[in-house]
């Protein structure tokens, strides 16, 4: 299964917040959204930068209550791994896991189409088994 796959199941697009917001702000959208990261991008289009509850929690530590006047610029990583929709998810399984992140822009021709997390990840791969396993007692089942 590909990315794309996934990536057709989910509903809304990319979630994004501006450079220049502040963390306050950042907080709020993820917990208003239920997520646990949120792609920066000043235009909408391009990755910018990521910033997760993790990366708020270490600032937290690291900056206590002046975190939350900080901009997400300050606090986000800005080297983000990306991949294409037509990865396929075993790969971008790989990716994550190796790399210890949870989350994934989409991005094809220089423009993000998608993210997708580590949970749409293990859904996938569980729907694979559940199905892997129904096709298994369908074969042993109509043998008997």
């Amino acid at each position: 299964m590909l990315v794309r796959d996934i990536l057709g199941e989910k509903s809304g697009g990319v979630l994004t917040i501006k450079t220049g917001a502040s963390l306050a702000e950042a907080a709020e959208l993820l917990r208003e959204h239920g997520i646990g990261a949120v792609v920066a991008s000043d235009d909408g289009k391009r990755v910018d930068g990521i910033l997760s509850e993790r990366d708020i929690v270490r600032g937290l530590a690291d900056h206590g209550q002046s975190l939350l006047e900080m901009t997400v610029s300050e606090l986000m990583t800005k080297s983000v791994q990306t991949c294409r929709s037509d990865a396929s998810v075993n790969d971008v399984m790989s990716l994550m896991t190796k790399g210890r992140f949870r989350h994934l822009p989409v991005v094809d021709d220089q423009v993000m189409v998608g993210i997708v997390s580590i949970g749409d990840v293990v859904k996938n791969r569980l729907d694979d088994l559940q199905m892997e396993t129904h096709v298994l007692r369908e074969y042993i089942g109509g043998r008997a």
